[in-house]
């Protein structure tokens, strides 16, 4: 009986090594899980989980373009992007409460420092000035973070 409890301990030392390979793997999925799901899911919560309103005040050769997005998802958005493409011959000259890029075509509209956060129910309005060649039409569609918005 003596030398079991010497065997015992033993064989404690040789488990040991076979659960710190283990651990190693598990934080290396958790972490790309958690980057991918986490801004996904704050805006995705499927389609609608944002709205989007864009209100166009046009005249001669140029616009100004106010736009209001509004999370209606049950969790915060932190960190956003915004992407929508401008009517054909538009290219936005300067822009405000966010960064733009490119200046026509498909843009995407990115948070600045002091509007990344946008709670659950809650909105944030950007919007930019823009030179048209007669099309002063606004986007049709909007995609937060990749989820595709209601746009009323």
């Amino acid at each position: 009986p003596s030398p079991s409890p010497s065997a015992s301990p033993t064989r404690s030392p040789s488990p040991s090594p076979s659960p710190s390979p283990s651990p190693s793997p598990s934080p290396s999925v958790s972490p790309s899980a958690s980057p991918s799901s986490s801004p996904s899911s704050s805006p995705t919560g499927g389609t609608g989980a944002c709205r989007v309103s864009a209100t166009v005040n046009a005249w001669n050769s140029g616009l100004t373009e106010d736009i209001t997005i509004t999370n209606t998802g049950s969790s915060a958005v932190n960190g956003w992007s915004l992407a929508f493409t401008l009517p054909s011959g538009q290219t936005i000259t300067s822009g405000w409460n966010a960064t733009y890029s490119p200046s026509s075509g498909q843009v995407t509209a990115t948070n600045v420092s002091y509007n990344g956060s946008i709670s659950a129910g809650g909105s944030t309005q950007i919007g930019f000035q823009a030179n048209h060649t007669g099309n002063a039409g606004k986007p049709t569609s909007f995609t937060l973070n990749g989820a595709t918005c209601t746009v009323s």
